[in-house]
């Protein structure tokens, strides 16, 4: 708003402006200075009214104002100023198209009444509708940024004007004029917190990201601002720094302990890390700040669920629950507690009862969106029951749903006959894919590797070969392609296109992926110095890679080296993943090792619970069994494993291992007829 009390000079040129008939040539008559005290007085009492409008929010206050100013208007009618003032009293009243009518008309008189300009562009961008929600009126916003172009134009250091017209901009699709007009802002106010975070956002949203990150660091540190620092978190994460995220965030909870926002980016930026315990924290206290989010408590059941608290997650999504009843998001992480507490039925359950949902409020077709992540959910939960049929079933329905769900109901289909292992209706649908989309290299790398899981090692080499061209995933090739010679038994290929990933590898996540490569055909080849190397490097980068903590691990127990080190690597990538089952049976197999016989017998049980199909987990189940002294019990369970050797996949099928099984159970047996037979039936 303009100051009021316009000084009377200004009516009275702007009365001498227009001559009336009775005025005289040169100057104000007597007549004319009296109509002009009389104009400046009833604007000066418009003025005064305004003011107490203001104050008090009278409606008859205001009345009276605009009574003044009218009168003024009419003593002199050619007066920008009073018309300016008149379209201000219509505005906070909320006469808007009055106003508006007599803005402009400010503006026929004098094009550079800013004030006019100002109102107009305030009224403008009232009428725009719910920018949040998307709904502005195209109109609108043209006539909007046409105002604060103007007053731009006639003060280009109007600040509040600039921020307005970049935003308008912006949401105009206009990102080169937002980004002008904010680096306008910025060289004659360098530490305009509001510019600075307009123009880092509208980076961002351009991927330029370091160029935000540059812009934002150093104005933060400098501001100690909150919200920029929220805003550097937010730039990192894009970039998947989140250790440099983690600290930008913490800066702004620091200086801001009870906003919201802050805490669910640090509580974000933790979870990225794994660092499950302090995450946990952050959404602990977000859980009081915001007692009525069901995301909150969400966050905390799934980060218990993670820590292996399964009591504590499943109370804390009730919780959620309770707040947001009808959440696909919670139903999703429901169905997963209940897996990963054993309880498939329950999970399977709550995946059907949401699919018969979301069909009957939708119809046939459903929502395709959510019916694709239900069914997607709903067969995992099928084939950890080694309900083959059931799953196939459900990725059948999936892939029903056409669209864009259908390549990935395609995949899902394709694993769960690898799963049953009908790895021949497996490679047949893989095929039927391929020849569809020939060009897809997802389906072409399943279908490769699918013949490396039947050591068809030379279909699988050209497949994946055919896709190399040179470019950036060419090291993710050359890593298929060693697991797929690695399958069938090539190591020495498998080394060279190992050494050949690592060679091309460009980041972090490739050399970690190569090297793992590198260091399980070490394993198999029987150079563990070698292998040791490898997966030392990758803990060097990562400390916490669970999985390589697993395969190290393992190697050193099952070998009976270190075997205490070997422990330990394994109960860190069980806290991480304390329900996957090959990690179960390496700290089973390491208990086994260090003749902690009780401790093994419960995590190897734990890992059968998991995986009661794999021959390797039931082979030392039996070995435990044995050493127990129940031997009838070691042998039940060395046949259970023999027969799960003979449905094995031909890349997974270890001669060596079957022969040194089937003697073991032959001695066992031997032993065990011998204990049957009577004393009085024994040879003297």
């Amino acid at each position: 708003m303009s100051a009021l009390l316009i000084a009377p000079h200004i009516l009275a040129q702007e009365a001498s402006a227009t001559p009336s008939a009775t005025s005289k040539p040169g100057g104000l008559n007597s007549a004319s200075e009296n109509t002009a005290a009389e104009a400046y007085y009833n604007f000066t009492m418009g003025q005064l009214r305004e003011r107490q409008f203001e104050i008090t929010a009278s409606s008859e206050v205001a009345q009276e104002s605009v009574e003044f100013y009218k009168h003024a208007l009419e003593l002199a009618p050619d007066s920008a100023v009073i018309l300016e003032r008149l379209a201000e009293i219509d505005a906070e009243t909320q006469h808007i198209r009055d106003a508006v009518q007599t803005a402009q008309k400010a503006l026929v008189l004098d094009p550079n009444n800013i004030d006019a300009h100002r109102l107009l562009a305030r009224i403008y961008v009232r009428m725009l509708g719910d920018m949040s929600a998307g709904q502005v009126q195209p109109e609108n916003l043209a006539k909007a940024i046409e105002q604060f172009e103007a007053v731009l134009q006639i003060d280009p250091r109007d600040t509040e004007a600039a921020l307005w017209l970049a935003r308008l901009y912006r949401f105009q699709n206009q990102p080169a004029n937002a980004e002008k007009v904010l680096r306008g802002v910025l060289s004659h106010e360098a530490g305009n917190g509001l510019a600075i975070e307009q123009l880092s956002r509208l980076l961002i949203e351009q991927d330029r990201v370091q160029e935000a990150i540059a812009l934002l660091a150093d104005a933060a540190h400098a501001s100690g601002s909150p919200d920029l620092n929220d805003l550097l978190g937010d730039a990192y994460s894009r970039i998947k720094d989140y250790a440099k995220a983690e600290a930008a965030y913490r800066e702004a909870v620091e200086e801001e302990p009870d906003d919201p926002g802050h805490r669910h980016g640090l509580g974000d930026a933790l979870l990225a890390q794994d660092n499950y315990e302090p995450a946990l924290e952050q959404f602990e206290k977000l859980s009081q700040l915001e007692p009525g989010s069901a995301e909150n408590y969400l966050r905390i059941s799934q980060i218990e669920r993670r820590l292996g608290q399964l009591d504590q997650a499943e109370s804390n999504l009730l919780r959620a629950k309770q707040l947001a009843p009808g959440s696909l998001e919670i139903l999703y992480s429901e169905a997963l507690l209940y897996q990963d507490q054993g309880r498939y039925g329950d999970a399977i359950k709550v995946l059907s009862d949401a699919v018969t949902g979301i069909r009957s409020q939708a119809g046939e077709a459903g929502n395709p969106g959510a019916l694709a992540i239900l069914y997607e959910q709903l067969g995992h939960a099928y084939l950890a029951q080694h309900d083959y049929p059931t799953a196939i079933e459900t990725y059948q329905e999936m892939e029903k749903l056409g669209g864009e769900y259908q390549p990935r109901a395609e995949m899902l289909l394709i694993d769960a006959y690898r799963q049953s292992r009908d790895i021949d209706r497996a490679i047949a649908e893989a095929r039927k894919a391929h020849e569809a989309n020939p060009k897809d290299a997802e389906v072409t790398i399943a279908l490769a590797m699918l013949y490396g899981e039947k050591s068809d090692t030379a279909a699988a080499s050209s497949l994946l070969r055919g896709l190399l061209n040179g470019g950036k995933s060419d090291g993710e090739i050359y890593v298929n392609l060693a697991q797929a010679q690695e399958r069938g038994r090539k190591y020495a290929e498998a080394e060279q296109s190992a050494l050949k990933a690592e060679q091309l590898a460009r980041d972090n996540s490739a050399k970690a992926a190569a090297w793992f490569m590198l260091g399980a055909i070490y394993e198999r080849e029987k150079k563990f110095d070698l292998a040791e190397q490898q997966f030392r490097k990758i803990l060097e980068m990562n400390p916490n890679n669970a999985a390589v903590l697993n395969y190290y691990g393992y190697m050193l127990a099952d070998r009976g080296v270190r075997v205490d080190e070997a422990a330990a690597m394994i109960q860190r990538a069980l806290k991480q993943e304390p329900q996957n089952g090959a990690y179960l049976d390496s700290l089973g197999w390491a208990y086994f090792k260090q003749n902690k016989l009780a401790e093994a017998e419960d995590f190897l049980r734990r890992a059968v619970d998991r995986e009661g199909q794999d021959p390797t987990i039931l082979g030392h189940l039996g070995d435990v069994y044995l050493k127990l002294g129940q031997t009838e019990r070691a042998a039940e369970t060395y046949e259970r494993a023999l027969a799960e050797w003979q449905k094995a996949l031909p890349a997974d099928y270890q001669a060596d291992k079957v022969g040194e099984l089937e003697a073991q159970l032959k001695n066992l047996k031997r032993r065990l007829a011998q204990k049957a037979v009577p004393e009085t039936a024994k040879p003297q």
